[in-house]
């Protein structure tokens, strides 16, 4: 550990992930893309291997040794996963696939039991289109009426008619924790206790909060909170759902099968307490005991000193992006403790498609598009913004390259 208490050991953090080790195109990797996937450290790639080594068997259906190890490792680590946010009990985690599974599920189950004609729901303009398009599905089933919080030209939210946006006939506001594009830190707080004063549930779409800042969902009070393994060094295939127990045992199941049953019978059945009811059929078992060791790493690590990497590493990029002079439009919040580790650019008479390619020529790894946020692009005025982001394994060197890399395109493309 470092010896100031806010800091990481990014150096030693770094030997723990294969993959930087990489050359492309004769450069040392820099991977500046955690926002979409982070990489995954060697306890996490072990920890999957192992388990396929030497456990692994379904999980809840045998009474043999291997069965039950597997069972065991896959209910520890929801129990991990219930700790590291701080919710009342492991039975409030459903495992999913993906965030986009679990903002689904959450449309389906709970708009169809819930959402009537006329009723509204409220998201932002700034959300990834997984926290739209369900929304929009569900909607025109039920004949309710999606709404949006606009977004000020600085990236945050406009909340200036929060209370005219919100009325009794708001059923749920969605919203993202962290934006994907901006970096915009929400007030998570006071949209959940506006919700709650207007009657409606509080649904927050964590993709990037939980891996890069401290949650706890009793202190947040959001009914639901969702994200997703890959994002914080786990493996792909895992998505989490928190729900407060008393929304999900109201909550129909989303899918049937088998796991998720009671009993079945020729006129019926009846399912299982929550969160089994929501995980039908054969479960990522091995991809969510790797995701328990990925959430050990991040506790070790301590999520505040993630939180204060960001914000150092952050601001010295945005710094530096700034000394590249006219030409440069940065997105998002101009303090770097308003946004989390995510600074989203353009650069004047060229393409960000074509950024990224010439970056990628240097070994700098960053993306290019409209990252899932169209509305949020059209807000902008832009089709696309290239986009560094930044994690536990980046360093200010990083940045540096990613500098050097962005003059190079600029003299390339005869800025």
């Amino acid at each position: 550990m470092p010896d100031h208490p806010s800091q990481l050991d990014v150096e030693s953090i770094r030997g723990d992930f294969p993959i930087l080790s990489r050359v492309i195109n004769g450069n040392p990797i820099v991977y500046l893309d955690s926002t979409a996937t982070s990489q995954k450290p060697k306890q996490v790639i072990d920890t999957l291997a192992d388990f396929y080594r030497t456990s692994n068997a379904n999980v809840h259906r045998g009474i043999y040794t291997l069965s039950e190890e597997s069972t065991a490792a896959y209910e520890g680590a929801r129990e991990k996963t219930a700790s590291f946010i701080n919710a009342a009990s492991s039975s409030e985690i459903v495992f999913t696939r993906n965030t986009t599974e679990s903002l689904n599920l959450l449309a389906y189950a709970w708009g169809r039991a819930n959402l009537n004609e006329g009723d509204e729901v409220l998201v932002t303009l700034m959300e990834h289109h997984s926290n739209i398009v369900p929304w929009h599905m569900i909607c025109a089933e039920r004949g309710a009426v999606l709404r949006f919080i606009p977004v000020t030209d600085e990236g945050f939210l406009d909340l200036t008619d929060i209370d005219t946006l919100i009325t009794e006939r708001t059923k749920g506001v969605s919203f993202t924790h962290i934006s994907n594009v901006l970096g915009t830190v929400n007030p998570v707080r006071e949209l959940v206790d506006k919700a709650h004063a207007a009657g409606a549930i509080a649904i927050v779409d964590g993709a990037q909060g939980a891996p890069h800042v401290a949650v706890d969902m009793r202190d947040m009070d959001a009914d639901f909170y969702v994200f997703s393994s890959h994002k914080m060094l786990g493996p792909t295939g895992v998505g989490v759902l928190y729900g407060k127990r008393a929304l999900l045992d109201e909550m129909p199941p989303f899918l049937g099968g088998g796991e998720m049953i009671m009993e079945v019978r020729e006129d019926g059945f009846t399912w299982k307490d929550p969160p089994w009811k929501f995980e039908a059929g054969t479960p990522n078992f091995a991809d969510v005991v790797a995701f328990g060791a990925a959430i050990d790493y991040l506790t070790e690590l301590g999520m505040d000193r993630v939180r204060q990497h960001e914000i150092e590493i952050t601001d010295y990029a945005l710094r530096q992006m700034r000394s590249l002079g006219e030409g440069v439009t940065l997105h998002g919040p101009p303090n770097p403790e308003d946004r989390g580790g995510v600074v989203s650019f353009a650069i004047e008479s060229i393409h960000p498609h074509d950024i990224a390619q010439t970056l990628d020529w240097e070994g700098v790894q960053i993306r290019a598009g409209h990252h899932c946020a169209q509305p949020l692009m059209r807000r902008l005025n832009v089709p696309a913004t290239a986009r560094a982001s930044f994690y536990v394994y980046n360093t200010n060197e990083d940045v540096d390259r990613l500098i050097d890399a962005l003059k190079k395109a600029g003299e390339l493309f005869g800025r």
